[in-house]
Formats: C-alpha cells, structure tokens, sequence
C-alpha cells in the first residue's frame, strides 16, 4: 500500500522560509524529503537547502534548477507557492503595479513549472508539480483584484499543464483559505481580531501552515497517482453566506 512518505526524494518550495511555504517545506522534511527552499532574500535563520532566487528572472530560475541538479542530481516535486499582493484598491493602483502582481502569481509559477518539468520529463519517475492557489481566484477578491484573477488563471494554468505533459508530470493545484501565520496581525489585526474571522469558518478556526502542508504532501505522494490536473479546496468549508447573518431564521435546525 502506498503512503505519504518523501523518503530519497528531492523538493522544491517556492517561497518555503516564511509562512505557509515554510509550513509546506516542514511536513516534506518530516515525511523524509530532501528540501530545497527559495527567496528573493536570505532570511538570518534559512536553515540548508537555501537558494536566493527571484521567481520572477528568468536567468534566476534556470541558475536555481542548475543549482538544484547540481547537488542532488534530480528533482521530484516542485511546490510553486512564492506569491501574493499587498492590499490595493484596483481603481488607483498602476499598471505597473498589476503587472507586478500578476507576474509573481501567474506568470512565475509558469516559469519555475517549465523548468521543473524539462528536468521531471527526464526522468524515469517522472514528478509532481503542486500549485499554491488561493480561495481569491475563485470568489470576488476586492482589493486584491489583479491577484484574484491571476489566482484563477493559475487554476486554469494547472488544468492546461496536467494535459500538456501527461503522463510523466503531475500538475495539481491547492486553493488555500485563510492560514494563521507569522505576518497574520498585518492582514487581520489583533488575536481577537484574528479569532473572530476565524469564527467565519466553518471550521472554527484559520488553517495552520502545517495543514497546507499536508494537503501538498498527499498530492505530491503515490497516493495521489491518478490525480492531476486537480483542484483541492482546503478552505475549512468557505465562508458562511452572508445573508445568514441577516436574517432573524434559526439555521442551525435541520430536518
């Protein structure tokens, strides 16, 4: 019977030292995997397997998987989850600044996935490429409106790469919900804050980094062998509709 385990295999993470990415690349290493993380910049506390790379630069990327194939002569899974956008209004904000977005959503994960899979087409296990989407991509996204729509173009991106490069390559998506991480206060303000959008969960509760995590391990696993070209919601069940809020009807009574 198939697992989970990562043993002898060698990952990329995108974006792996800080919040979620770290929390992807801490359950590979716990389930035996040999982890490569990447950043724009070395954090003080990057422990081994660290690359700088900008996702972004093409030159970048193909000295980072040089790199890669140079000290472990393989590469099985790629995790593309270097992303995100600060809060801007999509009225006011440049074009410079959505092209900006849209490239480190969309455009570099494409690029880093073109890599990893002229590598993977090599080899004869072939590999898997998981996809950090976001909830944003497929629900109004205000705010964040160029991230949002490159979010989804990401879905679509998996679905289209799943088909190109069958059956060697793997390509599947995570569309994550909200994750309590380091940086949580500059997105929901306080821990009473933060609990009270918890509280608009289903669940209960915003993910912790270990949860993606887990979910990225299980498709990049054999466990998974017949799964691509997949989205997994991990959203703890969406957001309670808000037209219950306004209402004065007792929807916790079901027949």
């Amino acid at each position: 019977m198939p697992d989970v385990r990562q043993d002898g295999a060698v990952v990329l993470v995108t974006g792996g030292v800080r919040g979620v990415g770290a929390g992807i690349a801490g359950v590979f290493r716990e389930n035996g995997a040999t982890v490569v993380t990447c950043a724009r910049n070395r954090p003080e506390d990057v422990g081994p397997g660290f690359i700088r790379c900008d996702v972004r630069e093409p030159e970048q990327v193909e000295r980072m998987m040089q790199q890669v194939l140079d000290e472990h002569g393989r590469l099985d899974v790629l995790v593309n989850n270097a992303g995100g956008a600060p809060f801007a209004p999509a009225a006011g904000a440049s074009p410079r600044f959505h092209d900006k977005v849209v490239q480190l959503n969309l455009l570099a994960p494409l690029l880093v996935a073109q890599h990893a899979n002229a590598v993977m087409q090599r080899q004869d296990t072939g590999g898997s490429i998981v996809m950090i989407s976001s909830v944003s991509g497929c629900r109004p996204s205000p705010g964040t409106a160029a991230y949002g729509a490159a979010k989804a173009g990401l879905r679509n991106l998996t679905a289209s790469l799943a088909v190109e490069w069958a059956p060697k390559v793997r390509v599947n998506a995570l569309d994550v919900g909200m994750v309590r991480t380091e940086n949580g206060e500059l997105h929901y303000g306080s821990e009473a804050a933060v609990a009270a959008v918890g509280k608009t969960v289903p669940l209960g509760r915003l993910a912790e980094p270990e949860e993606i995590g887990n979910c990225a391990l299980f498709l990049a696993s054999p466990l998974a062998s017949y799964v691509t070209g997949a989205t997994l919601l991990v959203h703890g069940g969406g957001e309670l509709p808000a037209f219950l809020a306004a209402t004065d009807v007792n929807h916790g009574e079901h027949a």
